[in-house]
Formats: C-alpha cells, sequence, structure tokens
C-alpha cells in the first residue's frame, strides 16, 4: 500500500487540535518537567491501542450497535475527566515546581493517561469511520492496512505529544514562578477537562 500525502496531512490535523491526551501531556511538562511529560505521551498511546484494534477487527461496528455498552463507557470517561479536572483545582501541587515535596510517579503518570483515551469511545468510532477512508478499494488485505495506517497514526500522535511536552517543559520555570499564571492555569487546564467531559456526555452514538 501507498501512504498518500491527505492521509498525513489530515492525521496532522487531527493530532494537533486540542483534546485530552495534549491537555494532559501539557500539564504535566508545565508540572512535573519532560521526563513525566513524554511518559504521559506513551501513556496516552498506550489508551489508544484498545480502540485501534476494536476497529480493526470490527468490535467497533458491533460496540456502537449496543446502546448500554456505549452509555457505560461513555459515563465513565465523563466522569474520568471530570475527576481530573478536580484533581488539577483541589491539589495545588498538580502545577508545582520540583522543589516541593509532593511526587508524582511515572506509573502514576502512564495510567492516568492510559485511562484519558481508553475511557473515550469516541476514539474507536474515529478510528472506524476515519481510517477505511485511505485505503484502496482493491486492497486485498484492508484489516492490515488499516494496521499500518494506525501505527503511523499513533507514531505522529506520540512524536506530536512529546513536543507538547518538552514546550510545556521549556516554558515551567516562566510560568511556574508567577502565581498569578500558576492560578489561572490551573482553573484553564481545569475547564478545558469540564468542556471535554461535556462534549463527550452530549456525544450519541454515531460521529456527533
Amino acid at each position: 500500500m501507498q501512504i498518500g500525502i491527505e492521509f498525513l496531512l489530515t492525521s496532522f490535523i487531527v493530532i494537533i487540535s486540542p483534546g485530552t491526551g495534549a491537555i494532559y501531556t501539557i500539564v504535566m511538562g508545565l508540572s512535573r518537567g519532560v521526563a513525566l511529560s513524554l511518559l504521559a505521551a506513551v501513556g496516552c498511546n498506550l489508551g489508544i491501542i484498545p480502540h485501534m484494534l476494536a476497529a480493526i477487527t470490527g468490535l467497533a461496528a458491533i460496540f456502537y450497535s449496543s446502546e448500554m455498552a456505549f452509555t457505560v463507557i461513555k459515563y465513565a470517561g465523563v466522569l474520568w475527566l471530570l475527576y481530573m479536572a478536580w484533581n488539577i483545582i483541589k491539589e495545588k501541587s498538580t502545577l508545582q515546581p520540583d522543589d516541593c515535596e509532593v511526587t508524582q510517579s511515572g506509573v502514576k503518570v502512564i495510567l492516568h493517561a492510559i485511562f484519558i483515551n481508553l475511557l473515550n469511545p469516541k476514539l474507536s468510532l474515529f478510528f472506524l469511520a476515519f481510517l477505511p477512508q485511505f485505503i484502496q478499494t482493491t486492497s486485498t488485505a484492508p484489516a492490515t492496512d488499516m494496521l499500518i495506517l494506525s501505527l503511523i497514526f499513533m507514531l505522529m500522535t506520540l512524536l506530536v505529544f512529546m513536543l507538547y511536552g518538552a514546550f510545556s517543559s521549556f516554558m515551567r520555570r516562566k510560568v511556574l514562578n508567577h502565581p498569578t499564571i500558576l492560578s489561572g492555569l490551573r482553573i484553564l487546564f481545569s475547564c478545558g477537562f469540564v468542556s471535554l467531559a461535556v462534549n463527550l456526555f452530549l456525544t450519541q452514538q454515531g460521529l456527533g
């Protein structure tokens, strides 16, 4: 199969659009530095894998035909996003310099990142609706082609998120030494997670 420029450009536009994974990676870059921001990027990609496999095997189509299954995962995702928003507001250490007493393990960062994407039912539909558009109708192995496109998409996502994390880590000392900016960022990121939770809550079975 040939990887078209249309697929790469469309994927890049989708990836750079603000979302839960990008926000979490940026938060980690600002609060914990480049190492944990990179782990957050890795965790976000790991959370994509189940959705990718579901789309490739056709499970996503079955999943979206079940209103109960969709609703359960959707509400779990909404609750998790609201928890992330509350966590940022409640625990001031979420956005603090390294010299604070509170530390956060890499495992915890990865698990948070995995759950952020794992509990987003829109991702499996995205793979199911997005990838087939770039598979040739004459393909003799469409599942293999979907797997290749998925892996390319995930690699692009990982690289973009790592850039987000590296840049936010570079900016952290310029930001975190100013209490007013720090408070503003905490509110901004919390509102971002709430907004994404509302958007997910309003999502129906389908592309909406």
